[in-house]
């Protein structure tokens, strides 16, 4: 009995390890998925073989026994070629219940297959033959239940990330081939000619030698697929993040270090001017040797505490993120700008390139991306010339021309989709369920890159843009609401930043009416979200159109609540369903006694009113502590249970939290 269960876990091992080999297969990376298909194949053909010659060994015979070498080898073949055809077929992107029955019938066959070869291969001093009867159902076993498992499995497998559903799921398969090889065994029936005498040696067969080799081929498998796993991570993290030429950092990651950082207190952008001419005038690999050399030069020049990045093609960001760094990286701009105005020697050839570097800073730390685009305010600003300088911004010279742009430029990025939505989940700490979403704007520029919608936002604001965008936002919005209701995912309220005099607007209600019925949306399914300063410049009119958005059906949220000097006075004369404590509210929380106590004081207000109550910004798990200890416990919302996330992610955060949950 002891090895028949280390026959099942063999079995059980095998598959785990094919298991995580497969769920590499659906992924996109640097390796073939036909690399991660073969592996998978061999940990499972491995495991099928290995539990046939453990279970054999198992069964205790008062006979000689031993394997035909050649016979035992060829026995793995069948169990690797069904198990690949198998996982093919299961990884299918079109696939139907017959799929799955294909897949069955070669898995059942191959497990079959291997068995009796295996059989095949004992030579004893006895015969065998087969009930015919327990035979067939020995084979129809391993079809059967090969097809439950590899059914199942294609079922569950987005949720494979789950180590539970990956454990379940070997569990199965492995029954699958332990079931195919004790009901083979049933059917075997031994003779021998001579007689066996009473207390005959009982003999075992000796297959320690296979049980080694397959333990450490499984195991070998299941470490060269981690290994593999992680160099194809690695190497999809550097094509994603960095510059193949310079190996520096690329506009990605410098995207993304803002999101980390956030601040920093100087940002230079070193500028390469006209780039195509030497490359139509030397051809591409003296251009690329020549940008390599400058890219070397600079790095080189740099102190280790800024970092360096291209992130275009005739473009470097240099981002310092320490006070004290500032001036000494000003003087290593100058020195920079001295050597890059000397030609340089590419391949025989010596070239003067044209430069300037543009330099915005601050005494204290700055969002970088406003730093950036300062920077590069002062690139598309007609006063610029190239002439291996530092260019410091100038609010008076160069901010006109970068608002300027922006506004140009807003149609096209809706256009293209360089404007974009992320979605913030509102979270009821009661039952931890999801019972909102908050759609925010994202502007990933052509030039500046990503946009800070504290820069943008007053821009086309100042422009009358902002209707414009706010349609947008409402037309996608609505879109991705009637996405999610044919798809059954549950995301309770979106909720729909409302700007200034816009709330008032004939032209909002007739835009949210037109995309309402268009996308065949329930209005219970939209909030909208308005600030105090929203209404109080013509308070009647305003109340007047919240009343018919609430009639609607509509949502009405009054968005950073407290910051205001009136929002008391107000408060109970605007039709609203919700308000929104800012930030400012929750950041001293718990630590400070007087901010708790205040915190607690408006939570309380916004209840005796009948008003949902959100809290924005809650991060950590002492604020949140703090919350759960109320007795009325506010909505939340902030990075403690999710950051603002694009659609497609917010539905897999959601599928990971039904399961949390479930």
């Amino acid at each position: 009995m002891p090895l028949v269960v280390l026959s099942f876990l063999i079995a059980f091992a095998a598959s785990y390890t094919a298991l995580f080999i497969n769920r590499r297969i659906r992924e996109n990376g640097f390796f073939h998925k036909n690399v991660w298909l073969t592996l998978a194949s061999l940990a499972m053909g491995l495991g099928i073989w290995s539990m046939h010659f453990i279970g054999m060994s198992a069964l205790m015979l008062p006979i000689h026994m031993e394997y035909r070498i050649s016979t035992t080898i060829f026995s793995i073949v069948p169990a690797i070629i069904a198990s690949y055809l198998a996982l093919y077929f299961a990884n299918r992107k079109n696939t139907s219940i017959y799929t799955y029955i294909t897949a069955g019938v070669f898995m059942g066959l191959g497990i079959s297959l291997m068995h009796y070869i295996g059989m095949a291969a004992m030579k004893m001093d006895a015969e065998y033959v087969y009930k015919p009867s327990i035979f067939i159902f020995s084979i129809v076993i391993a079809m059967v239940a090969s097809f439950a498992s590899l059914y199942i499995f294609s079922i569950i497998s987005k949720l494979m990330d789950r180590i539970i559903v990956k454990i379940l799921t070997s569990v199965l398969m492995a029954t699958a081939i332990t079931s195919m090889h004790y009901t083979g065994m049933v059917a075997v029936q031994f003779y021998t000619i001579d007689e066996i005498t009473a207390g005959h040696e009982q003999h075992a067969m000796d297959v320690l030698w296979v049980i080694v080799f397959v333990t450490v081929s499984t195991i070998s498998l299941f470490l060269l697929a981690a290994l593999t796993s992680r160099l194809d991570k690695y190497v999809d993290f550097r094509l994603r993040n960095f510059d193949a030429l310079t190996k520096l950092p690329n506009q990605k990651q410098f995207t993304d270090d803002q999101k980390k950082e956030g601040e920093g207190y100087a940002v230079a952008i070193i500028h390469l001017p006209h780039l195509e001419r030497y490359i139509g005038a030397y051809g591409y690999s003296v251009a690329d040797e020549l940008v390599k050399s400058i890219s070397e030069r600079i790095e080189s020049t740099l102190p280790e505490s800024v970092k360096l990045y291209r992130t275009e093609a005739n473009r470097f960001t240099i981002v310092n993120t320490q006070r004290d760094q500032t001036k000494q990286l000003i003087d290593v701009l100058d020195q920079i700008c001295s050597v890059v105005k000397q030609p340089i020697s590419v391949e025989e050839q010596a070239i003067a390139v044209e430069m300037v570097c543009s330099l915005s800073k601050s005494d204290d730390p700055c969002y970088i991306g406003e730093h950036f685009a300062n920077a590069m305010a002062v690139l598309q600003s007609p006063s610029t010339v190239y002439n291996h300088a530092v260019i410091e911004y100038d609010p008076s010279i160069h901010t006109f021309n970068f608002e300027r742009q922006l506004v140009t430029d807003i149609q096209h990025a809706m256009d293209n989709d360089d404007l974009y939505l992320v979605y913030q989940p509102k979270i009821d700490p009661g039952n931890g369920e999801l019972v909102g979403v908050e759609a925010l704007i994202r502007w990933n520029h052509q030039v500046y890159g990503m946009v800070s919608p504290g820069v943008f936002i007053p821009v086309l604001e100042e422009s009358q843009k902002i209707y414009d965008v706010t349609d947008w936002i409402i037309g996608k919005v609505c879109d991705q609401i009637a996405l999610w209701n044919t798809a059954n995912i549950s995301f309770g309220q979106v909720s729909i930043n409302i700007p200034g005099i816009y709330v008032t607007s004939p032209r909002l209600t007739s835009t949210l009416n037109e995309n309402l019925e268009m996308h065949g949306i329930h209005p219970t399914q939209l909030e909208l979200e308005i600030t105090e300063t929203s209404v109080i410049h013509d308070m009647d009119n305003a109340i007047t159109a919240l009343e018919k958005f609430r009639e609607k059906g509509l949502s009405v949220a009054l968005d950073d609540f407290g910051t205001g000097l009136s929002s008391l006075s107000y408060l109970k004369r605007i039709p609203i369903s919700t308000i929104k404590i800012d930030k400012s509210f929750v950041d001293g929380v718990p630590a400070s006694e007087k901010e708790a106590e205040l915190l607690k004081a408006i939570i309380i207000l916004g209840y005796s009113l009948k008003l949902h109550v959100v809290i924005e910004g809650v991060e950590t798990e002492s604020q949140m502590e703090f919350l759960e200890s109320l007795e009325k416990q506010p909505i939340v919302q902030g990075y403690f249970f999710g950051k603002p996330m694009k659609a497609e992610e917010l539905e897999e955060w959601i599928g990971k939290k039904v399961i949390e949950n479930y």
